[in-house]
């Protein structure tokens, strides 16, 4: 594979496009480091940010580790791509996070994805997320939830600020409803020293559990972003 692909960090800017057209999420996540995969042009994309889910942060290792927290949030490529690429890619992106830190990520059982690629690179699983409900508006079930409840504002600063009420306010209450918000395999790495890795296993709430196994769906990842980096 080193033969063939590269590793590089790129500019968070890079990723939109990637994000917007070409992965099934359609949403731009928080972004803290990204990463593309080269065989001459860009083929792939992979980015870690803050977890979403603060509760995990503040639960999963009872309160430690809380400053050094990430999550593969994004992980996109080309279609066509050797078998083995994938592993490839994000182990390489591991190895250029900072350390010490907890990475965690997920893998949606609504697209029928069961996290092989977690599995190749020996992450540690640890079953499956815990059901939640989401906000959704009729007519744009084509968003994501968190995307609508972004729309209204963040209430990062303002603690009696609340998404849901004017979410309600702007398309009427009727048009407010709740769906299930699909379970998703919970995965997690360890980055630091054999000492750091062992306080963290030592530390982790979750019960380690075999891999999920079943037949993946692939997404259409057809789409070619209109400007691909190449390198000279």
């Amino acid at each position: 594979m080193k033969n063939k692909y590269f590793v590089r960090s790129i500019n968070s800017s890079e990723t939109h496009e990637w994000f917007l057209k070409k992965h099934y999420a359609k949403r731009i996540p928080s972004v803290s480091y990204a990463y593309g995969l080269y065989k001459t042009n860009l083929v792939g994309i992979c980015t870690y940010g803050r977890p979403v889910a603060h509760s995990l942060v503040k639960s999963a290792f009872t309160g430690k580790f809380q400053d050094t927290f990430l999550e593969l949030n994004r992980l996109v490529v080309d279609e066509g791509l050797e078998k083995n690429v994938l592993s490839f890619f994000v182990s390489q992106t591991l190895k250029k996070l900072p350390s010490p830190n907890v990475v965690v990520s997920y893998a949606d059982t609504s697209q029928n994805h069961h996290g092989y690629i977690y599995q190749a690179t020996n992450w540690i699983y640890t079953g499956l997320s815990v059901k939640f409900n989401d906000y959704m508006v009729k007519g744009l079930e084509h968003m994501h939830p968190a995307s609508i409840l972004d729309s209204m504002g963040r209430k990062d600063k303002n603690k009696d600020f609340s998404q849901v009420e004017k979410l309600k306010l702007k398309y009427g209450e009727k048009n407010v409803y709740m769906i299930e918000r699909p379970q998703k395999h919970r995965y997690f790495y360890f980055l630091g020293t054999k000492n750091d890795k062992k306080n963290m296993l030592k530390n982790l709430k979750y019960k380690i559990q075999p891999y999920p196994k079943g037949q993946n769906k692939n997404y259409d990842a057809s789409y070619q972003p209109t400007i691909q980096t190449k390198l000279f």
